[in-house]
C-alpha cells in the first residue's frame, strides 16, 4: 500500500513514477499495433482477455495484437472518457484474502468514438490488420429468442437490416466490416465471444450470419464460409467498480478513474479455430480443447447458476455481497443443497477436476471476503441469467427424472425478488432491461402464482411441465405465506430424491 507517496494520476507519462513494487508495463506501448477490436470493454474483458494479452507483451511477444476498444451504447461514452484520459491503462487489483496487489497493464492503445452509425467501428474493424473482433456484451446481448434461435423480429434487428450501411448492433456492425473486407481482398477476422453463454461461438455465428442473410444473402454465405467463431469459457469473479475501488487503487498511489479488482484465480478454455491467426495465449495458461463444451458446462451450471442461487435469496434477506451470502446459514446450506443434488449430477468432468471438486473450489472463491461482490450485482438481468443459467438444468433434470424442488424454489425466489421489495419492506431498484415486465408479473403471481411461469420468452413451454409447475408455485405460494427463511428451512429438510449420475 502507498506510504504518503504523492499519488500519480495514471498515464504513460507517470508510469515510471508509480510506486515501487506496482507492476507495469516492460514493453514499449509507443510500438504496439492493433490486432483485435474488443466491443464491450467493461471491467471483466480488462481483468480477463486483456490481462492474458499484457501476460504475452510482458515477454515481448504479441505486439501485433494490441486491443482498440468499442462500444455501441450510450453508456460506453463515459468509460471512453474515463480509459482515454489515462491513455486506456488500467489498474488491476487482486483480491486475495492474503492480501491484495496491484499491476498496471497497457495492451489497449484506443477507443473508438461511439456514434450513431457506428462508422469509427465500422472502419476499425475493416482494416486488415484487425485479425480478432472480440466481445463481451452480456448473455442477453445475442438477439435471441426463449428457443435459443435468433429473433429477426427485435426492433434493433429489424433496423439493422433494413439499414446495413448504418447498423444499431454490435453485431451489423461486424457485417458492414467483413463487406468492406471482402470488396477490398482483405480476406474475413475471426468473432470471438468472451460472454458466458453455451457454446458462445456458435451462438455468435448465428447472429451474425442470420443479420447479414436479412439484407444480403450472398455476404451471408460468404461470412459463414470464411469466418471462424471459436467458443470459449470464460472465467474469473470481477466486482463492478464504484468509489472503495477507486480509493483501493488510491491507497496504491494511483488515481484511475476506472481500476478493476479481482480474484486470484483466471481461467480460459478456448476452441482453436482463428481464421486469420491468434495471439500465443496457450504461453500464459489459457487452455486450447475441442471439449470447450464440457467446460463450459461445469462453469456455466455450477459458478453461474450458482450465482443465481445466492443472490436471489440475499437480496430478499438484504444480505449485501456474495461472500457474506456464503456466511449466512441459511443461504449457504441452500446453495449446497441444490448443487450437491440437482446441479452437479448434470455436469461432465473435465482433465484434472470432478463437479464435486469444482463445486468445492466455487465454494472457496464465493466466500472470499475481500471480493466485494455484491448480490445487486450477481441478480442484474435474472431475465436472461435464469434463462441462459438455471432453466437448462431444470430441463435436464425434468428429463432424468430428478429432483426440481431445489430449481423450483430459485425460480420463486426470483419471482419474489421481481416484486420490488426486500424481506424487510426496503425496496429493490431496477435490476433488469425487463424490470416493469418481471415487476407487472410478478404482482400478479401473488395472486395467481402460474403466471409469472406464461413469460414464454423466458421459460418456453415450461409451465406446461407438471412437476415444474406445481413446485413452483407451492413454494411462491409459501414464501409470501410464511416467509423467505422459513421457506428455505423447509426445503433444507427435505430428503433428496435419489438421481444417479448421468456422467
Amino acid at each position: 500500500m502507498n506510504s504518503g507517496d504523492a499519488i500519480k494520476k495514471l498515464g504513460n507519462d507517470t508510469l515510471s513514477s508509480l510506486p515501487e513494487g506496482i507492476e507495469r508495463p516492460r514493453y514499449d506501448r509507443g510500438n504496439l499495433t492493433p490486432g483485435i477490436v474488443h466491443i464491450g470493454l467493461g471491467n471483466f474483458h480488462r481483468a480477463h482477455q486483456a490481462w492474458y494479452l499484457h501476460r504475452l507483451m510482458q515477454d515481448g511477444r504479441a505486439q501485433d495484437w494490441a486491443i482498440i476498444g468499442a462500444g455501441v451504447r450510450p453508456y460506453d461514452v463515459a468509460m471512453r472518457e474515463k480509459l482515454l484520459a489515462q491513455d486506456c491503462l488500467t489498474t488491476l487489483i487482486e483480491l486475495d484474502p492474503s492480501g491484495a496487489s496491484a499491476e498496471v497493464i497497457g495492451p489497449m492503445v484506443d477507443y473508438l468514438p461511439v456514434e450513431g452509425g457506428n462508422g469509427a467501428l465500422i472502419r476499425a474493424m475493416a482494416d486488415p490488420r484487425i485479425r480478432i473482433v472480440s466481445l463481451t456484451v452480456t448473455e442477453g446481448g445475442y438477439y435471441t429468442d426463449a428457443s435459443g434461435g435468433f429473433d429477426a423480429a427485435h426492433a434493433d434487428i429489424a433496423h439493422d437490416a433494413q439499414s446495413p450501411d448504418t447498423p444499431r448492433t454490435a453485431f451489423g456492425a461486424m457485417i458492414a466490416a467483413l463487406k468492406l473486407r471482402r470488396a477490398a481482398g482483405h480476406g474475413p477476422f475471426t468473432g470471438q465471444s468472451c460472454d458466458n453463454l453455451q457454446g458462445n461461438g456458435a451462438i455468435l455465428r448465428q447472429t451474425v450470419v442470420s443479420l447479414a442473410r436479412l439484407s444480403d444473402p450472398d455476404l451471408a454465405d460468404w461470412i459463414d464460409g470464411n469466418c471462424s467463431f471459436p467458443s470459449s469459457m470464460v472465467d474469473c469473479i470481477v466486482p463492478a467498480t464504484g468509489p472503495k475501488e477507486i480509493a483501493l487503487a488510491r491507497s496504491f498511489g494511483i488515481d484511475d478513474a476506472a481500476p478493476v479488482t479481482h480474484e486470484n484465480f483466471h481461467q480460459w478454455v478456448i476452441e482453436d479455430d482463428f481464421c486469420a491467426g491468434r495471439p500465443d495465449w496457450h504461453e500464459v495458461d489459457a487452455t486450447f480443447t475441442d471439449a470447450v463444451h464440457d467446460y463450459e458446462t461445469m462453469k456455466i451450471r455450477i459458478l453461474n447458476a450458482g450465482h443465481q442461487v445466492l443472490s436471489n435469496a440475499g437480496e430478499l434477506l438484504s444480505v449485501e455481497t456474495i461472500a457474506e451470502c456464503m456466511e449466512h446459514p441459511l443461504i449457504a446450506a441452500l446453495f449446497r443443497k441444490v448443487q450437491a443434488e440437482e446441479i452437479a449430477p448434470y455436469v461432465h468432468p473435465v482433465p484434472g477436476m470432478t463437479p464435486a471438486n469444482y463445486k468445492k473450489l466455487v465454494e472457496r472463491r464465493f466466500s472470499n471476503p475481500e471480493i466485494l461482490d455484491t448480490t445487486r450485482r450477481v441478480a442484474f438481468d435474472g431475465s436472461s441469467r435464469h434463462a441462459r443459467f438455471v432453466l437448462p438444468i431444470l430441463r435436464e433434470a425434468l428429463a432424468a427424472g430428478g429432483s426440481v424442488e431445489g430449481l423450483s424454489l430459485v425460480e420463486a425466489l426470483w419471482a419474489r425478488m421481481c416484486e420490488g421489495t426486500r424481506e424487510d419492506g426496503s425496496r429493490i431498484e431496477s435490476n433488469d432491461p425487463f424490470w416493469d415486465d418481471l415487476t407487472a408479473y410478478a404482482a400478479r403471481a401473488r395472486e395467481v402464482p402460474h403466471t409469472w411461469l406464461e413469460m414464454r420468452e423466458i421459460y418456453g413451454d415450461l409451465s406446461e411441465a407438471p412437476r415444474f409447475s406445481s413446485a413452483f408455485e407451492r413454494w411462491l405460494t409459501l414464501i409470501y405465506r410464511n416467509g423467505i427463511e422459513s421457506v428455505i428451512s423447509q426445503y433444507l429438510n427435505r430428503k433428496a430424491t435419489a438421481v444417479g449420475c448421468p456422467y
